[in-house]
């Protein structure tokens, strides 16, 4: 916990906490918010058409997608760090925030799994593989439960310590 206070003290945190500049606060939540469009959004884009949704769109070029993807996820992971540190005892200690990064390592895991078998497939135009659906729609799921995890760590468990949630 002293590491964590620490955290939050910090110039950077103390900068970003009270700077009324826009440059502070609302310009990195500004860039989590188009992180999580870029990630999220292309992701989505591809799992419905995975799914069956457009199937007019060739698949192929959609492979396309995945570099913004990753450019989305690293502006995500920067712009959240640097979000943390803000309120890093809050945060660290809030089981919400845990649930958050494992939906995001299971909507990752999906995606690279469904890089791999739907676009490696020459017929996926034609409908891809079973495989690539049910990943697809876990993606979607996954997708959904991370950004709601996300959305409630301000609300539910705020304050609330680790040792606190074992009563």
């Amino acid at each position: 916990m002293e590491f964590l206070s620490w955290l939050e003290q910090s110039s950077f945190s103390v900068w970003m906490r009270e700077s009324p500049s826009v440059w502070a606060y609302p310009m990195v939540l500004f860039m989590h918010t188009l992180g999580l469009g870029l990630l999220v959004g292309a992701s989505m884009v591809i799992d419905l058409r995975v799914l069956g949704c457009s199937r007019d769109l060739p698949l192929e070029p959609m492979k396309k997608f995945f570099p913004v993807m990753w450019i989305g996820f690293w502006i995500n992971a920067l712009s959240g760090l640097a979000l943390v540190t803000i309120d890093a005892t809050a945060m660290l200690t809030n089981p919400l925030f845990y649930v958050k990064l494992i939906f995001i390592a299971l909507a990752i895991t999906c995606g690279r799994f469904i890089g791999k078998l739907a676009f490696s497939d020459a017929l996926a135009d034609k409908g891809p593989l079973p495989p690539s659906k049910i990943l697809a729609a876990a993606s979607l799921v996954f997708w959904m439960a991370a950004i709601t995890a996300g959305r409630l760590t301000a609300y539910l468990f705020k304050d609330v310590g680790v040792a606190d949630l074992s009563h």
